[in-house]
Formats: C-alpha cells, structure tokens, sequence
C-alpha cells in the first residue's frame, strides 16, 4: 500500500490514535510522523481478499483469526503502528482487541512498484521485531511469485521464492496450507516463463 506524508506536525501517539479514530482514511505512524496511506489497484484488492479467503478457510474451527488491510498493528509500541495488508494472529489479547492487534504469527504485504523495496528491507527490520512473527509473505502482483520469510528454530529467517501455481506453503503454527493457485485465483497473473539461450 502506498503511502504519503500527511502534515509536517510531529503527532504523540494519543494524537495519532485520536485521528484515526475520527478519520474517514488510515495513517501510518513513525516516531511522532503520519503518513496518509494511499488506495491501491483492483489486482492488490483482489490478491488481499484471495489470501484472506485461503487463510480465512484453512483456519476455520481454529482460535486463530485473518484480519485485512484495516486493522491496526502495533509494530512497536509508542514508536510504530501500521496496517499490513494481511495477518493472523492468534493470541488472546488481539482477539479480544477493537482495533489494534501486537502478536500476528503471519504477515502478509502484496506488493507495488513504489513499496516493494520498502517491504522487502525497512519494513521486514522492523516486523522482524515481533517476537510472535513467524512468517513474512510478500506477494507480487506482475507475475506469479511469493517470497517467503520464515523465522527458523534458531531465529534465522529463511527465504524460499516460489513460482508456480502448484507450489504450495506449510504454516504449521497455523496448521494449514496456502496454495498460490488460490492466492492468484482471477487476478489475471501469469506464471514467470524463462525462455532458452538461442546460441545453446
């Protein structure tokens, strides 16, 4: 989701939460900044709502609950508060929450031109922060890719690109399965093809 600067006032967390609580729009907030965050194409909507769905599915009879890009997180508190495009968490606190969770087990961010990086680096060091997160998706919208970040028993995170609509993810804290054929279902996505060296 894209994002722009909303005012060059410095804001204390009290202010910034009252503002989003009587905004018909939603803010990100960064040591004392608030940035307006930006609407997003049909494809980035449609790829939310397949992974809400998938997830939503998957767990379904479980504790844990998939919330989309309007619920808060709280990233670190009194410092960084945002709205992932995806997560599921599965802590008692955040399901018991109005409108701010802080344990997700799994983040999802779908991506665009002007925030790829941004998702890929800054964001991911600061989520990295979260001691519940256990995986980090990052879903493009160009072709048929998701990037998976999956903190290891030794707190190394693991990277495992995937390509295909066959390819599918294990989540077991969650105890389910994500397919990219249901995450990609009607988004008008292609697979990425590599074609042969001519002079081999």
């Amino acid at each position: 989701m894209e994002q722009e600067k909303f005012t060059t006032k410095r804001y204390t967390v009290a202010e910034y939460m009252a503002l989003e609580m009587r905004s018909d729009f939603r803010h990100e907030f960064f040591e004392g900044e608030v940035f307006a965050m930006a609407g997003a194409s049909i494809r980035h909507n449609l790829l939310i709502g397949n992974c809400y769905l998938a997830l939503r599915t998957g767990l379904r009879g479980s504790t844990c609950r998939v919330l989309t890009e309007s619920v808060q997180l709280a990233v670190d508190h009194g410092r960084y508060y945002n709205y992932p495009d995806v997560a599921v968490t599965c802590a008692p606190a955040d399901l018991l929450a109005e409108r701010t969770i802080e344990s997700p087990v799994l983040l999802i961010e779908v991506l665009s031109k002007s925030t790829a990086n941004r998702d890929r680096s800054w964001k991911f060091n600061q989520y990295k922060q979260l001691p519940s997160l256990q995986h980090y998706l990052l879903v493009s919208q160009t072709t048929c890719l998701v990037e998976w970040y999956r903190r290891e028993e030794s707190g190394v995170w693991s990277f495992t690109p995937l390509t295909l609509f066959t390819d599918e993810l294990f989540i077991p804290e969650l105890g389910t399965t994500l397919c990219l054929q249901d995450i990609y279902e009607d988004a008008g996505v292609t697979q990425m093809t590599i074609h042969p060296d001519p002079e081999e």
